[in-house]
Parts: structure tokens; sequence; C-alpha cells
């Protein structure tokens, strides 16, 4: 998989995500590409998760790409979603 080639694909200008992937592979290297924007040891609220990824993408689905992170296990959470955290 060419990492750079499938962002490439899916980056704008403003080196945001403008679409959804639909093979597996490329949706891992979004959700990688994304998931450099979360800070080690910072807890978020999901409503902090949903902003910080509505700045990096344009289709404005932050809760399909907040649901993968966490189903990915780029992002760990409480079992009430009221805190989130990079892992």
């Amino acid at each position: 998989m060419n990492t750079e080639k499938v962002l490439r694909n899916f980056l704008d200008d403003d080196q945001k995500v403008t679409g959804w992937p639909s093979k597996p592979s490329k949706k891992m290297v979004i959700l990688e590409y994304l998931a450099q924007y979360f800070e080690e040891d910072k807890f978020y609220t999901e409503k902090e998760v949903n902003e910080l990824l509505n700045q990096h993408h344009t289709f404005e689905d932050p809760a399909l790409l907040r649901r993968e992170l966490f189903s990915r296990k780029f992002l760990g959470r409480e079992q009430d979603c009221s805190k989130y955290w990079k892992l």
C-alpha cells in the first residue's frame, strides 16, 4: 500500500480528508493520518473529538470517523463515551 498515493487521492490542498475510502487498507491510512492530530496523554470529550476531526475533513461526518478511530484502536474511550484518548 502506497500511503502517499492514498493520501494524495483523499486530501485536498488544505490537507483535509475529502472522502471515505471503500477499501479497508485505505481506511487505515486515513485513520492513521487523522490519529496524528490527537495528543498523547490528553483526554478529550466527544465534542472535542468531533471538533478536532471537523478541522481535518470536509465530508461532515465526524461520528463515522470517531467510531472508526475507536473500533480500529486509534482512540480509547470510557464506556459511557464521556472521555476519549489516543492509544
